[in-house]
């Protein structure tokens, strides 16, 4: 049975917090994602993952860059993309960043590749929309085959073919751990499971079964290689002593989130009550905001549907001060990771 493994990742969005009106400087909010790796290997958990966008009000632009700096700061944990916009990126250039990440922390690199939620990088780097899918399909297959292979011969529509290039360097293992992040469509399932790559659930809200098609079909597409599957779960976690403390504190945060989000999206009306924000974060609701115990059930509860062997979680949203983002950091680690471990242990 596959260990199950729990970690934190950011997507390094710079929020204005709307009880003080200040935001961090972008040096100020990196050098927080440094601490939060830092205190991700301290606190025992498996992975940290940092995400990609190309707009000044996120951070991150590079993950391999920020990850190899964090590969310097610690030993143990797995360092991933969340994600890399594969629809945008050379695959090659991706590919030897990624392998060099791996070698500079002894194997510790992923790639956790999606389509992204924003267009900015389609035509930043010349491509566009209108081949949002079939740029995904073919950079996916490429990816691939370059970590499979020392040398390759490809050809395809949208990069120069490749006529037995070397491909440098090699990672550190034999190739590169890669997962696809699926939101809600049937079709990312589908593809992830049968290219043979880990499947990254982006579980933002709803009732906690509600991506259970998507796990069926994904596991039914990967039917020839069964070997290579592997489930993930995302999503936003905030965490207090009590259920109530939880939805006091993080309400306003997780409205101005919501906000800013919608807003960049170019949707200004965007509105969430106390009562609708206590609605979704309910006990069958899978946002995962509440006390340690409730958390931990809720996780339980997505690992009885789905059977999964990861759970990250993104705490840092809606320019939260950085002192709550570690509280939550730490109860999630203290608390509810040793009861989810517990009952998965005695299931298994």
């Amino acid at each position: 049975m596959k260990k199950f493994e729990f970690g934190i990742y950011t997507l390094a969005d710079i929020g204005t917090d709307p009880l003080t009106g200040k935001a961090p400087s972008p040096s100020q909010r990196l050098e927080e994602i440094l601490q939060m790796a830092d205190l991700t290997e301290n606190l025992g958990l498996d992975v940290f993952g940092v995400g990609e966008h190309h707009r000044l009000d996120y951070v991150v632009s590079a993950p391999p860059v920020v990850l190899s700096a964090i590969s310097q700061r610690t030993k143990h944990i797995k360092l991933t993309s969340t994600t890399t916009v594969l629809s945008t990126v050379d695959p090659v250039r991706l590919f030897e960043d990624f392998a060099t990440l791996d070698l500079l922390s002894n194997g510790r690199a992923e790639i956790l590749a999606g389509r992204g939620a924003f267009i900015e990088s389609f035509p930043l780097f010349g491509y566009s929309t209108n081949d949002y899918d079939a740029l995904f399909e073919e950079n996916l297959l490429l990816l691939q085959q370059l970590n499979s292979q020392e040398c390759v011969t490809w050809s395809g529509q949208f990069r120069p073919a490749l006529n037995n290039a070397e491909i440098a360097p090699r990672p550190f293992n034999q190739e590169i751990p890669i997962w696809v992040g699926v939101g809600g469509t049937p079709e990312s399932a589908v593809r992830a499971g049968r290219v043979g790559v880990g499947m990254a659930l982006a579980i933002l809200g709803g009732p906690l079964d509600r991506f259970q098609p998507l796990v069926n079909l994904y596991r039914k597409s990967g039917q020839r290689h069964p070997e290579k599957l592997n489930v993930g779960v995302t999503g936003h976690l905030f965490i207090a002593e009590t259920t109530e403390q939880a939805l006091e504190q993080f309400y306003p945060y997780y409205k101005n989130y919501w906000q800013y989000v919608n807003q960049q999206r170019g949707s200004f009306s965007f509105q969430l009550s106390f009562e609708q924000f206590i609605e979704i974060t309910g006990p069958n609701m899978a946002l995962f905001v509440g006390s340690p115990e409730e958390v931990a059930e809720k996780i339980i509860k997505q690992y009885e549907f789905f059977g999964h062997s990861r759970f990250l979680a993104q705490p840092d949203i809606g320019g939260q001060p950085f002192e709550l983002v570690k509280n939550s950091m730490n109860l999630f680690a203290n608390e509810v990771v040793p009861i989810v471990r517990n009952h998965i242990e005695l299931k298994s």
